[in-house]
């Protein structure tokens, strides 16, 4: 195989790479009755897997890219992937539910090293002034692995949940094979002159504003799939199939506008763009958790999947098309804060939805209006 060729083999599985991460995470979704009925427990127990993937995945990503960058990007992910193929494999002849959550946890502990290293590896290997279209389709490849992990987890349950597991652990295979490119290793050593690995250079003021409007920018608009989904049912009476499909809008609006929300902030710049998209996103969300049209609220969540691709692919270019030093461990930090956004929607809204429901939509809107951009105009992101 020619040198061109490997090359561009490589950059492919790194957007590929984005992909698998939450694909993985989100697999089990449709597949939970399956799971509980075949180790004897019940779907609700069975939805533990969800929190056993993504709590670890969230908590260890504060420092893998920090710790990735000091072991070496290209050593690092092939690990990674390894590991991720390893317990995929156990999760598929887990023989009960422990067995199974262990097995999930390992697996997000994984995907926190693959996730921000590629991301590093993709701004390595890209000039700055097309960095924000090269992340808007690694955004849109996460967005497609989100979207399109519960359709596939549920065909798989048609034969055998298990089978999603093997085929999980065949990809990460494939993917630890193709590897990196290989100058990436060379990008946190040079920045400033500085060794690579310093958990003290990821974890500054400004990565930890950029971080937090990410915590916002998330938590306020993808982390509310489920009061769509409640909204769906309490308000338009809709089955879980359109349920589904309601939701579905929204991953769907991302895949197809995150390049294009790249090649805007390359001419206008993050900062612009998350300032603009911010609003944007809040009124998506008021209108949605509002409107009694279900026609409308479509509409609206489908556009709060372009506003939040927006503003997190704003705050990733925002780190890595920084001159900071550790940019893997700055955008690692940012991403952690992203996950931990989502997963605290539910615990603080969910009480909100049950004094009014309207309230619970109009605190975050209110939050990601006002706050974040503010955030972003005390100069976080340029």
């Amino acid at each position: 195989m020619s040198g061109d060729r490997r090359a561009s083999l490589r950059v492919a599985a790194l957007y590929a790479g984005g992909f698998l991460g939450p694909f993985g995470g989100g697999v089990v979704a449709s597949m939970l009755p399956e799971i509980g009925r075949d180790l004897g427990v019940t779907p609700g127990t069975a939805s533990s897997s969800l929190t056993a993937y993504l709590l670890p995945f969230a908590a260890v990503m504060l420092v893998s890219g920090t710790l990735g960058a000091r072991w070496g990007r290209v050593r690092t992910v092939r690990w990674a992937y390894a590991l991720y193929a390893v317990s995929s494999l156990a999760c598929a002849l887990a023989p009960t539910l422990g067995l199974l959550l262990g097995a999930r946890a390992i697996q997000g502990v994984a995907n926190s090293f693959t996730t921000p290293l590629l991301l590093a590896a993709l701004a390595a290997v890209t000039p700055r002034e097309r960095l924000g279209r090269v992340l808007g389709t690694f955004g849109a490849c996460q967005a497609a692995g989100q979207t399109s992990a519960p359709l596939v987890g549920g065909l798989s349950a048609e034969l055998d949940w298990r089978l999603a597991f093997v085929i999980l652990a065949v990809v990460s295979v494939a993917l630890g094979a193709a590897g990196l490119p290989g100058d990436v290793d060379a990008d946190d050593a040079s920045e400033q002159g500085a060794p690579a690995g310093r958990l003290r250079d990821a974890l500054t003021l400004p990565v930890l504003r950029v971080a937090t409007i990410a915590f916002l920018g998330w938590g306020a608009l993808g982390g509310l799939s489920f009061l769509v989904a409640f909204r769906g049912e309490d308000t338009f009476g809709l089955t879980a199939a359109q349920r589904g499909l309601l939701l579905t809008v929204f991953g769907v609006a991302g895949i197809l506008t995150a390049r294009r929300a790249g090649g805007l902030i390359d001419r206008w710049g993050a900062r612009r763009t998350i300032v603009l998209a911010a609003p944007l996103g809040a009124a998506a969300v008021l209108v949605a958790g509002t409107v009694d049209l279900l026609l409308v609220v479509a509409l609206v969540w489908a556009a709060a999947g372009v506003a939040s691709q927006m503003i997190l692919v704003g705050v990733n270019t925002a780190v890595l098309g920084s001159s900071g030093a550790n940019r893997g461990g700055a955008v690692s930090v940012v991403q952690s804060f992203r996950f931990f956004g989502a997963a605290a929607a539910p615990l603080a809204l969910t009480p909100l939805y049950a004094v009014h429901p309207h309230v619970a939509f109009v605190v975050p809107a209110l939050l990601l209006a006002v706050a974040a951009p503010l955030l972003v105009l005390r100069g976080t992101a340029r």
